[in-house]
Parts: C-alpha cells; sequence; structure tokens
C-alpha cells in the first residue's frame, strides 16, 4: 500500500483573525492566561501614570488619586482582554492615548499599553490589520510629541516609527512562529491518524489472509479425517489391517493439520519471537496433497503440462490453495463413487487450473465462505475465477492466473 506525501508546512499564509473577530474563548483559557494578561494591565498602568507625573520637563504635575485612576483605566484598563479581543482592545488603548494626550497639563506618554496592544495585534492578527495598527500607533505618538511640542520632528519621528516598526516586527514574527508550530502538531497528528487507520487497514487484511488459510486448510484436513474415519468404521471387523492403517493416516492428517493451525497462528502473537516457520505449501506440495485425498477414497488424476521455471510463491500457495478447496468440496457434496481430474498448465505468461469431479450431489454451498475465498485470493492476484457444474453431471471449478510481478507481489 503505498502513502501520499504530505504537503509542506506553509508558515508564510496570512491566517490571522479580522479586526472585530474573537482569537480566543475568554471560557477555556487556562487561569495562568489571565493572570499574565492581568500583570501585564498592572506594569502598563503603573508605567503611564509614573511618567504622566513625573515626566515633565517643566514642571512635574502631581495628580490627584482619581485622576491617577482615570489615567489607569483609560491607558491600560482593557490589556486583561487583549488576546480575547486584539482589535477591539487596541482600539480602546489607541483612543485613551490620544485622549491622555489632551490632558491640562500634560506630559509626554510612556507607551507601554500602546505597545502590548500593537504586538498582540501583529501576532493575532492578519498582516493588513498588523500594518494599518502600527501606522496608527506612529501617527499617536506624533500626535502627543506635537502636543508637548518638540524642536527635532526628524528625531521625533523616526523614534515614532522605529517603535511602531520594531513592535510590528515581534509580533509578526511570533505570530508566524505560532502558526507554523501549529501546523507542524496539526501536521504530527494528521500522520499519526493516517498510520493509526494504515496499521488498522493491514490489521484487517492480514486477518482475512489468515480466515481464509484457517478454512482451506482446516476444511480439507477434517473432510479427509472424517472420510478415513468412515472407512476405518466400515472395515475395523471384517480388515482390522486396514483399519489400522486408516487410524494412522487419520492421526498423520490430525497433527499435519494441528501444524499448520499453529503456523497461521503463530503470526499473531506478538511474542513469539523468533522461532521456526513452516514453509507455506507450492506447486511442490501437490503431490502430498493428491496422495492424502486418494487415501481418503476418492480417486484423483493428476496432469501437469508446460514447462519452465515455478511461478512466483503466491501464485503457488493460491493454486495450491485452490486444488485443496476444489477437491474438498468434491469429498463434501460429490456422493459416492466419484472421481476427480486436476489439471495444471504452465506457460510462460500464465497459470491455468481446472478441477472437475464427475459427482452426482448437490452442488457446494457457500455458507463456509470457501467459494468467496477462493474468488478472493484468485482476485487479490489479478487472477479469474469460474466454477459451475457440468453436463451431464459434476462440477467444475477453472481458474486463470497472469505471471505478472506487480500484480503477484
Amino acid at each position: 500500500m503505498s502513502g501520499t506525501a504530505s504537503p509542506p508546512v506553509n508558515c508564510e499564509e496570512d491566517v490571522g483573525v479580522s479586526f472585530w473577530e474573537q482569537a480566543e474563548n475568554p471560557r477555556t483559557r487556562p487561569p495562568r492566561s489571565w493572570v499574565f494578561d492581568a500583570g501585564c494591565a498592572v506594569v502598563a498602568g503603573a508605567a503611564s501614570l509614573a511618567h504622566f507625573s513625573f515626566g515633565q520637563a517643566a514642571s512635574a504635575v502631581h495628580l490627584s488619586l482619581l485622576a491617577g485612576v482615570i489615567v489607569v483605566i483609560l491607558t491600560a484598563g482593557a490589556l486583561p482582554l487583549r488576546r480575547v479581543w486584539p482589535g477591539p482592545v487596541f482600539l480602546w488603548t489607541l483612543l485613551a492615548a490620544v485622549a491622555v494626550a489632551q490632558w491640562p497639563d500634560r506630559g509626554a506618554l510612556f507607551p507601554v499599553a500602546l505597545g502590548l496592544s500593537l504586538y498582540t495585534v501583529a501576532a493575532t492578527m492578519r498582516r493588513a490589520e498588523a500594518l494599518t495598527a502600527a501606522v496608527l500607533t506612529a501617527g499617536v505618538m506624533l500626535l502627543v510629541v506635537a502636543q508637548d511640542g518638540t524642536r527635532n520632528w526628524a528625531l521625533a519621528v523616526s523614534d515614532a516609527a522605529g517603535f511602531a516598526a520594531a513592535v510590528l516586527v515581534i509580533g509578526l514574527y511570533v505570530g508566524i512562529r505560532r502558526a507554523y508550530l501549529t501546523a507542524l502538531r496539526d501536521r504530527a497528528q494528521r500522520l499519526e491518524r493516517e498510520r493509526d487507520q494504515a496499521s488498522a487497514l493491514a490489521a484487517a487484511e492480514e486477518r482475512a489472509r489468515i480466515a481464509r488459510e484457517m478454512h482451506d486448510s482446516v476444511a480439507h484436513h477434517l473432510t479427509v479425517i472424517v472420510a478415513l474415519s468412515d472407512g476405518a468404521l466400515r472395515a475395523v471387523t471384517r480388515a482390522p489391517a486396514e483399519a489400522a492403517d486408516a487410524i494412522r493416516d487419520v492421526s498423520g492428517t490430525a497433527r499435519q493439520a494441528l501444524a499448520e493451525t499453529r503456523g497461521l497462528l503463530g503470526v499473531l502473537r506478538a511474542d513469539s519471537g523468533p522461532g521456526p516457520r513452516q514453509p507455506l505449501p507450492g506447486l511442490a506440495d501437490l503431490d502430498d496433497l493428491l496422495d492424502r485425498v486418494r487415501t481418503a477414497g476418492l480417486p484423483v488424476r493428476y496432469e501437469r503440462t508446460g514447462a519452465g521455471a515455478d511461478p512466483p510463491p503466491a501464485i503457488q500457495l493460491a493454486v495450491f490453495r485452490l486444488i485443496q478447496e476444489a477437491l474438498t468440496n468434491t469429498m463434501k457434496h460429490a456422493g459416492p463413487g466419484a472421481s476427480a481430474l486436476v489439471r495444471l498448465r504452465l506457460t510462460p505468461a500464465e497459470v491455468r487450473v481446472e478441477v472437475e469431479d464427475d459427482g452426482h450431489g448437490a452442488e457446494p454451498g457457500d455458507a463456509g465462505g470457501g467459494l468467496t475465498g477462493m474468488s478472493e485470493r484468485i482476485g487479490a492476484l489479478g487472477g479469474v475465477l469460474d466454477f459451475g457444474p457440468c453436463q451431464p453431471r459434476g462440477w467444475r471449478v477453472t481458474a486463470r492466473l497472469g505471471l505478472d510481478p506487480a500484480a503477484a507481489a
């Protein structure tokens, strides 16, 4: 199963929120975020108040308690919500800076609150809004300077632009970094889900394969055991020696069935270790299979034509299981006196299999999944399976498998 490559992480995409959009859910925010933002608000308010009171060039203006509270609320009152509504909080802080700049006996505004709100906008909102916010921040700072009066406008403009640009760059970097890490986490989670889905699909396919193998192996061996046991019961009084031979064949068939079952179930044990593995049956094992069927009482003729190298192991296993299942159905349903013919033709391009009997019993049902299992096994290798009654009696199963290395894999 081939996988598809995951798209590269694109950290250049502008994925910030719009101006009035809520960036975080206040109900799901952790308490430490509220505490941190409230601490930033306290620091920003104290810095603005201190500079407003003591930063006068001529004479300091000592504010009353009420005036100081008003200044703090105006400049930093909305900062605890800066990461919930970054756009509205920036607008509030911007308007508050304009209002404080009009204060009588004003002083130069210390822009801590304005810088924090601009940084949040740059880190969470789209770049167009962030650039607009930076321009407005620089404009408000120039307005404060104009209210105070200055003799060096070039320095004032450079300071305002430099401050806004520095905060903007830092905020954009943090926003891009967060988006990049979020994309990496999403990609890792997606890859983990795809890996789990692929593992589950592979496990399901393996279980289906083991179920087919178990059905083919156990059903065949049990059918042979039943036939041998019936023969031993009939011969136990008139031919004890033949009955003993049949019992020995029953024992050998049961042991072989047990060994195959252990080999199939061994792959399900995670702690089985590197124990010995029985090789999967192939064309070389057909003679033993046919001998067991003949011993069970079903005459079988085997015709093999064609020459060349042996097919891939997967095709050999499919051919073996097909012949095994077809002969098992013959022993179950063909009735007494039936015989079977197995034809195997090998060519450089394909493998043809035909199993035919001349019985007159009931048609094999599909309650045990035998015909369905054969169809799935042959179809998985790109082959074609056909089965049906013969005229005037009997049943025929045919299959054609192309020797395509890609399909056989």
